[in-house]
């Protein structure tokens, strides 16, 4: 059970740590149904503890269908939940599986950064990710064998698609959208609260944070981004943020120590293995959560030097990579 507390103590002081420099206020008349008071949404969903804050005068019932949202997508996406697409399409034994238009798009973005990364990123890592349990209250390495075994189903041109229905030609493979969803999940609960006429909130989905508009003094929000490993939730640096988001991958969030080694979360789908570089993280700054999220996984993936180069190649994308020798490396900042 400590390893279990000491690592949801982790995941809030990343939320804190997300949030600790943002400054917030209120504006504007209520209604009878509104209140003064910042309204917040916590839960402990998507593998993390999430906060959505939003900082306007608003009707209470709005963190009533965001939790509905949130709930919805916490079934929808998982790999464990039987009653999940995506488990009984892991499960559909390569038979033809029809699932949401939600998450066709979704398994469809994940090929899109399959392929931009050369295979370096797969969603079809599932079976891979299956074997390591960061949770567990002792977490164990899985065997050379049983990694290979799994490795040897990891591959995304093995994935058809036709509209809604999805094929997956290897029956023993499996899609996580563990890398992507979070941001995707973000980019739906800010529009839902868009559409609830919110100009001002903070959506932190742990390492992703998506805010609306500005703060309501008209100044960018302040978001701090952790420094490696300080379980205070110290910041190393920090990013000004309106209606942006950014969203951070990194090898202190979920990690065991086995025999003086460390084993982090960041699974590279060629080996089976921890990925391997010299990062610690990588953030990304743009306008949609579900790109964020992606490419954080993808550039931390690819390394260092070939992670920059495609940021470099991209238009509206802004990223800091931290390396293990904690320097700060921000590219378009």
């Amino acid at each position: 059970m400590k390893c279990k507390k000491n690592n949801i103590i982790k995941k809030l002081s990343a939320v804190l740590t997300a949030s600790a420099l943002l400054l917030t206020g209120c504006s504007g008349a209520k209604s009878s149904t509104q209140t003064d008071q910042d309204l917040t949404y916590t839960d402990m969903l998507f593998d993390t503890v999430i906060k959505i804050q939003i900082l306007d005068p608003a009707d209470e019932s709005i963190l009533d269908g965001l939790k509905k949202l949130c709930e919805k997508y916490d079934t929808m996406f998982s790999t464990t939940n039987t009653d999940s697409e995506l488990y009984k399409l892991n499960h559909a034994n390569g038979q033809p599986f029809t699932v949401s238009s939600e998450t066709a798009n979704l398994i469809q973005e994940g090929i899109h950064y399959s392929e931009l990364s050369g295979g370096a990123f797969d969603l079809t890592i599932e079976p891979v990710s299956a074997l390591w349990d960061f949770k567990a209250d002792k977490p164990t390495v899985p065997s050379s064998d049983a990694i290979a075994q799994a490795v040897s189903h990891v591959d995304y041109t093995k994935v058809d698609i036709q509209d809604n229905t999805i094929t997956l030609e290897d029956p023993e493979a499996g899609i996580d959208l563990g890398a992507i969803a979070k941001g995707y999940i973000a980019d739906q609960v800010k529009t839902y609260l868009k559409k609830q006429g919110i100009k001002h909130a903070i959506i932190n989905l742990g390492g992703n944070v998506d805010v609306i508009g500005t703060k309501p003094d008209g100044s960018k929000y302040n978001i701090g981004i952790q420094k490696p490993f300080d379980e205070s939730g110290e910041a190393i640096t920090s990013v000004q943020l309106k209606d942006q988001t950014v969203v951070t991958s990194g090898i202190y969030e979920r990690y065991f120590k086995k025999n003086g080694k460390l084993y982090h979360h960041i699974l590279d789908p060629r080996t089976g293995y921890p990925c391997e570089n010299n990062l610690y993280s990588v953030s990304i700054i743009t306008d949609s959560s579900t790109k964020a999220d992606a490419l954080s996984t993808t550039c931390f993936l690819l390394g260092y030097e070939k992670g920059m180069e495609l940021i470099q190649s991209m238009d509206g994308v802004e990223a800091i990579f931290i390396t293990d020798d904690e320097k700060v490396h921000k590219i378009g900042i």
